[in-house]
């Protein structure tokens, strides 16, 4: 995968992404079930995030971090995922894998389209999703 395009990002943006590529570093080193367990935490209380959204956090994740623009792209989905949410939203993180050539992946979707990929909606077959919670509205709404 070639690495991602690279957008200058605006000095005021800079902190909660430069902390959400830090935190996100830190917990791809966990096993996978440790990873989704502390994301299920995270997105607790977040609405659904719309593709504009997510692809406005990779965007400017992948510019602050030259990890998360190249093969990085656990680490990238995670910060996305994370800046997401301090944002209020939250967009379904996801992993798979394809088997013709074997080659693994990790990336975020929604409304189960994949953001800021190259590949095809169907490219890889999930193997672990956080989604997004369904918003909660009060009874008589």
């Amino acid at each position: 995968m070639t690495p991602a395009a690279r957008d200058p990002l605006p000095l005021r943006r800079r902190p909660a992404v430069l902390l959400a590529t830090a935190v996100a570093r830190l917990v791809v080193l966990l096993s996978p079930r440790r990873i989704r367990r502390i994301l299920s935490w995270v997105r607790r209380g977040a609405g659904p995030a719309t593709a504009e959204q997510a692809l406005a956090a990779r965007r400017e994740v992948v510019a602050a971090s030259a990890r998360c623009a190249g093969e990085g792209c656990l680490q990238r989905s995670v910060a996305t995922a994370l800046l997401c949410r301090m944002r209020g939203v939250w967009p379904d993180w996801c992993t798979g894998v394809r088997t013709a050539p074997f080659r693994a992946h990790a990336w975020v979707e929604v409304d189960g389209r994949p953001i800021g990929e190259p590949h095809q909606d169907d490219y890889y077959r999930r193997l672990m999703v956080v989604p997004g919670l369904p918003v909660e509205r009060p009874p008589g709404r």
